[in-house]
């Protein structure tokens, strides 16, 4: 049976609208494509580094990835994680779904991998989560060893902030902090929640340095050998069950701040100037090489802030 993995727990923002989505699948293609969902990336040591060499390879046939993780071998894709690129999740929608979204597409399939229209699932603004260091400017985080996604837009973020990047994968974070291998992490508040990890997360700073989502992808031999039919079906029950995703996770993301307050999480908000400010020309000029000019300017007319 094809497999759809994903890295977030089954009580996630993402696993039931995958699973919605793929019932829909079997329903009207009459059994033609049943695909399994698998949380936690199925158990595959490695997470999403590996998760996607398998895709690449056809070991599985679909997954949702971060941008600047499928940068790793599209590297377009990276233009996602563009420090401050996106007001909100609504924002990055927009562009994702447009030309931009186009483009992506076209890049990804010359590495052998098909992103799915609209496909975008919503994961929200990352924000600077620590297990006891505050946060209330850059100076803070000199000498502050990040957790970062693999993949190297936020890692070079953190690095212009002065603190030290530290890659670890989402199926070790709440181990790495819980051993004190990192001072915090950096992540939406619905990752906070549906992995548990408030238990060791006693400050949060509200930055919203970076937009996150989850792109639907799939391996292009396989999406290739797909009736024309089932192809449609697909692509129409991903419009329908990643809009509702997007909504829920946006809804989930405004009421958690609260909700985390209430678990005893000292929130506070920042102004993300004077850490855009911190970010050299230089480094926006080397983002821009890496992700291509044609991207660079689609990101642009859809509203981007790029320096």
């Amino acid at each position: 049976m094809p497999r759809q993995f994903h890295n977030q727990p089954e009580r996630s923002h993402q696993h039931p609208f995958l699973v919605d989505l793929w019932d829909e699948v079997r329903r009207s293609t009459s059994g033609e494509v049943g695909v399994s969902v698998h949380a936690l990336n199925g158990g595959v040591a490695g997470s999403d580094p590996r998760v996607l060499e398998m895709l690449a390879a056809g070991e599985i046939e679909f997954a949702t990835m971060m941008g600047p993780i499928l940068g790793r071998v599209v590297p377009a894709a990276e233009i996602q994680g563009i420090p401050f690129a996106f007001r909100d999740g609504a924002h990055a929608h927009a562009a994702l779904d447009g030309p931009l979204g186009e483009h992506l597409g076209n890049e990804c399939l010359a590495k052998g991998i098909y992103l799915v229209p609209g496909g975008a699932l919503e994961n929200g603004l990352r924000h600077i989560c620590s297990v006891r260091r505050a946060v209330h400017a850059p100076g803070d985080l000199a000498g502050y060893r990040m957790r970062v996604p693999a993949g190297r837009v936020l890692a070079e973020l953190f690095e212009a902030l002065g603190a030290t990047p530290v890659t670890v994968n989402i199926d070790g974070l709440r181990a790495a902090l819980e051993a004190g291998t990192v001072d915090g992490h950096e992540n939406p508040l619905a990752i906070v929640e549906v992995n548990g990890l408030q238990a060791v997360s006693r400050e949060i700073a509200m930055t919203g340095h970076a937009w996150s989502g989850f792109n639907l992808v799939a391996n292009l031999g396989y999406w290739r050998s797909l009736s024309e039919h089932a192809r449609d079906a697909i692509q129409r029950a991903a419009r329908t069950h990643v809009a509702r995703q997007r909504r829920y996770a946006a809804e989930l993301n405004s009421s958690l701040e609260q909700r985390l307050r209430d678990d005893g999480i000292a929130i506070r908000s920042l102004s993300p100037a004077p850490f855009r400010a911190c970010i050299g020309r230089a480094v926006y000029a080397r983002w821009k090489e890496r992700c291509g000019t044609e991207a660079w300017r689609l990101l642009g007319e859809a509203g981007g802030r790029l320096d």
